[in-house]
């Protein structure tokens, strides 16, 4: 056994000199490569493992607060099917909800083909400059390549907890005291439909002139302010509905994205492993080679 080693080692450094690499040097090398993919996607899957974890349980305090928010929306449908539009909105506003936040599938970039849906739609035409107000940078980004010019006013920061009245609040008093000049405004924003689907949605919102036009809102006698509080808090309320069913989708969309990485991870790695276990196989009877036929020689 000694002599047949010593046969290999002479071989090896014989080859050395001739300043050849040894047989087995590629497959060492590619062995090393695979070691080290290997290793960092062991890495990525602990990382889409704990972020799963986390968004699962960020997924379970989103929905309370998505179930407690439906309520603003739904009393602001009340409001607004009493106040029916007479004549339709030509230049509507549309917030466009995401968030700034990615790693979570294809979740912003829904709103933002429904909103260029909405506009480019031929059969409830609006004005091709109606402006576009957007919470949330990954939108953001999208809108600004395909309609910059129709980008008004932008918001960040938003929602990076779950989201509350105060935010939305905010957003609302910031878009009314802006000069922007429309006839009715379309919230759009992802809908919840389970824990692995959603679909992206639009709410009309009553203004206030919409409000003063209203049949029903001018059988009262009602002072301007009235009208515009209302407005203004209508605004506010639907915002905020929007925004804990967004980010309930979100997490919602994260977790599953988190969930497939894992998957594909551990199918890259058993794929890895039985090409690592392959090479070093080759790798070890390329060296039984090169000993029996060393001691052949003898």
């Amino acid at each position: 056994m000694f002599a047949r080693q010593s046969v290999a080692r002479v071989a090896t450094q014989q080859a050395y000199r001739r300043g050849a690499a040894p047989q087995n040097a590629r497959n060492m090398a590619t062995l090393r490569e695979i070691e080290l993919r290997l290793k960092s996607v062991r890495n990525i899957e602990k990382i889409t493992k704990s972020m799963k974890m986390i968004a699962s349980t960020k997924l379970a305090k989103a929905q309370r607060a998505m179930i407690a928010g439906k309520q603003y929306g739904i009393a602001n449908s009340e409001i607004f099917d009493h106040t029916p539009s007479e004549t339709p909105a030509k230049r509507k506003l549309f917030i466009v909800i995401s968030s700034d936040k990615g790693l979570c599938g294809g979740i912003h970039s829904s709103v933002s083909k429904a909103t260029r849906r909405a506009i480019a739609d031929t059969e409830n035409p609006v004005d091709a400059d109606s402006p576009i107000m957007v919470i949330g940078d990954k939108s953001k980004g999208q809108l600004a390549r395909v309609l910059g010019k129709n980008l008004a006013l932008t918001f960040n920061q938003i929602g990076r907890d779950i989201p509350t009245f105060a935010d939305a609040a905010g957003v609302a008093d910031l878009i009314v005291k802006s000069d922007v000049e429309y006839d009715s405004i379309a919230v759009v924003h992802n809908g919840f439909v389970s824990a692995i689907s959603y679909e992206p949605k639009i709410v009309q919102v009553a203004n206030e002139n919409t409000f003063k036009e209203s049949p029903g809102f001018r059988a009262y006698e009602m002072e301007d302010d009235v009208t515009k509080d209302l407005a203004e808090f209508s605004l506010a309320n639907a915002i905020y509905a929007a925004l804990v069913e967004a980010h309930a989708c979100e997490q919602s969309a994260r977790r599953n994205a988190m969930d497939n990485a894992s998957k594909n991870a551990k199918d890259m790695i058993g794929s890895l492993t039985m090409q690592y276990n392959r090479g070093r196989q080759a790798a070890i009877t390329n060296e039984l080679v090169d000993i029996i036929t060393g001691a052949s020689a003898l």
